[in-house]
């Protein structure tokens, strides 16, 4: 690993998205069934500055969870998160972050825009599925509980990691695809 830069920058902001959505995950609005917190922002910002490597730190701090680090929201940890309302949100979450980092791999700002959108969708899917799955609920008042809430501050939290993207690229260390 000496001498090896890319490596290097892999991981150290694998490190540092993990500590962003465990702080993320402890700022939140107590919300049946599903908290609402700054996890989303936190894993949007590591799929635009990742990019396809966001598969990393996510996975980890999925690993994390599981294993008993309480960093899932408001400190809870386990597999019984998991298997939780939340556990769909939070599979989501990986899914989310590498669609949007091969978003972020292209140049184009629209495409950009779509990612975050479309992560942000895929986020709902696998959450709804497991909220209605999990709870058992209907799918309409799943729509109405685990996701019309979430969507004006989504729709911030996605403004958000456009514009911090924008501005703290030029510093990050580019993580460049081989």
């Amino acid at each position: 690993m000496a001498g090896d830069y890319h490596r290097s920058v892999i991981i150290t902001h694998s490190t540092l998205f993990i500590a962003m959505i465990t702080v993320f995950s402890w700022i939140s609005i107590p919300f049946i069934p599903v908290p609402i917190t700054l996890q989303t922002l936190a894993v949007l910002l590591t799929g635009t500055i990742m990019k396809r490597y966001a598969i990393i730190p996510m996975s980890m701090y999925l690993i994390l969870g599981i294993i008993g680090f309480p960093v899932f929201h408001n400190g809870t940890a386990g597999v019984g998160v998991l298997l939780g309302p939340t556990g769909g949100y939070l599979i989501g979450f990986i899914a989310a972050a590498v669609l949007l980092g091969l978003c972020y791999e292209k140049t184009d700002d629209r495409i950009h825009i779509a990612g975050l959108v479309l992560g942000t969708l895929l986020i709902y899917a696998c959450g709804l599925s497991w909220l209605i799955l999990s709870v058992p609920m209907n799918p309409v008042p799943a729509i109405v509980a685990g996701m019309l809430p979430f969507i004006p501050g989504d729709i911030i939290k996605a403004a958000a990691a456009f514009l911090i993207t924008k501005r703290i690229q030029p510093y990050t260390g580019k993580i460049s695809v081989r």
